[in-house]
């Protein structure tokens, strides 16, 4: 078995370490995050000894408009029905800066700041997380429920200070469901519980991404020791990087409006 040797992957540079520190310092928590090339994803499975079969499936819906007037403006309105335990929803803003947010915001329940760095890049997300039943993502999904009912007040509140003016969960539509297989799992020779999380997009394509958590103060020795772990298996790490959730909107954004040329084609025949 042979997986692409790695060359060397990008890094932060000088000019973006003052930014990264100064994220690292206010943020609650890092997650060191990196996506897998589709043709390595058998590879790279076997290398790290990944057992399918341990995976727990998730689906993962997404609300935005059909021109992603909420993503534009760094806004992710998401929800998830988890097998084996309740889903959740999410309204989440990026870039943020966590010295920034007010103390009402930090401190309300369910608020967490989380800084995602894969190589050569970060970001810094604000979210506000709330438990939902399994069922009731699956009924408004369905179009059964009304989207109101799956956030709180807060969250609510939250989407309407950050998203666009006139823009509301009315005006949303559901984009998905993703398909999810998310695996932990804890290597013999890496201190830390990793994360394999495989993508399926309705056209067949994937995104394997591959990540661990740490504190903000353990940030650059769990990178370097994540790095050499990934390296001496033969992960590329220098490999093109996909956004999971950009991928998703896009694809079906691109849905709807394909749907929505073809009904309009049809009644000008």
């Amino acid at each position: 078995m042979t997986v692409s040797a790695a060359s060397t992957p990008p890094r932060i540079t000088d000019e973006q370490l003052p930014e990264f520190l100064g994220l690292l310092k206010k943020s609650d928590s890092v997650e060191l995050k990196l996506t897998v090339p589709e043709s390595a994803h058998y590879t790279v499975a076997a290398a790290l000894d990944l057992d399918p079969l341990q995976a727990q499936m998730r689906q993962v819906f997404f609300f935005d408009t059909p021109d992603l007037a909420l993503n534009r403006s760094g806004v992710v309105v998401r929800a998830r029905r988890v097998q084996g335990k309740g889903g959740d929803s999410v309204v989440k803003l990026r870039p943020v800066i966590p010295g920034e947010l007010p103390k009402t915001v930090r401190s309300a329940a369910g608020f967490t700041t989380e800084v995602d760095a894969m190589p050569g890049a970060f970001v810094c997300s604000g979210t506000l997380k709330r438990s939902v039943d399994n069922a009731d993502v699956r009924h408004v999904a369905a179009g059964a429920k009304p989207l109101k009912g799956l956030f709180s007040k807060a969250q609510r509140g939250y989407l309407a200070e950050h998203g666009p003016e006139g823009v509301g969960l009315e005006h949303l539509s559901v984009l998905g469901p993703i398909l999810v297989l998310k695996l932990k799992f804890e290597p013999s020779d890496f201190d830390r519980r990793m994360v394999a999380e495989l993508w399926s997009y309705p056209d067949g394509s994937r995104v394997l991404e591959l990540s661990t958590k740490c504190a903000p103060s353990e940030a650059f020795q769990t990178a370097a020791e994540a790095r050499a772990y990934l390296s001496e298996r033969g992960v590329d790490l220098s490999a093109e990087q996909e956004t999971k959730t950009a991928k998703a909107l896009e694809f079906f954004a691109g849905q709807i409006k394909r749907g929505r040329r073809r009904g309009s084609a049809g009644g000008d025949s």
